[in-house]
């Protein structure tokens, strides 16, 4: 599937910071279906049990993915998670590569609903998310000085991804 854009990331979050030494520092990419999608490896740092990722960085996974596609059709507004349903399908290993994926399925004036999706790279769905956001604009979220820190252009080569 064809890359239309690729996402900003941040300084120092979890998921995205690119200056975060314990963070996925995952790339994020609009693709040509209205998704927001990663191919993105946990590390061993991230794990619960001896080989398996910990559900919390699952979940924080998944709140990104979703919560980054309302800047599909919404650059600008941010979303603020209201309610996160997680189901845990199969264990997910760390040092492995893996696809993320991120829609939004309702989108109003003040809020927007969506799904994110955890996969291996056969396809086999390993984790999957329905949550809820409120719509803020940056500067509503965190102080103006912000910006900077959360809106890093890291040029990549990425044009299409299966």
């Amino acid at each position: 599937m064809k890359v239309l854009k690729k996402q900003t990331n941040s300084k120092k979050c979890i998921i995205c910071g690119l200056e975060n030494e314990s963070g996925l520092k995952a790339p994020f990419y609009e693709m040509e279906d209205n998704t927001v999608v990663t191919i993105f490896q946990y590390k061993e740092i991230h794990q619960s049990y001896p080989g398996r990722v910990h559900g919390g960085m699952i979940s924080c996974l998944l709140d990104e993915l979703v919560g980054r596609a309302i800047w599909i059709t919404e650059p600008e507004m941010w979303g603020v998670t209201v309610n996160l349903n997680v189901k845990f399908r199969k264990p997910i290993p760390y040092g492995v590569d893996l696809k993320g994926v991120g829609r939004i399925t309702v989108s109003k004036s003040r809020t927007f609903e969506g799904v994110g999706e955890i996969y291996d790279m056969e396809g086999n769905l390993l984790a999957s998310a329905e949550a809820v956001y409120f719509k803020l604009p940056l500067s509503k979220i965190a102080d103006e000085n912000s910006h900077e820190d959360v809106n890093i252009y890291y040029p990549d080569d990425v044009t299409e991804i299966k």
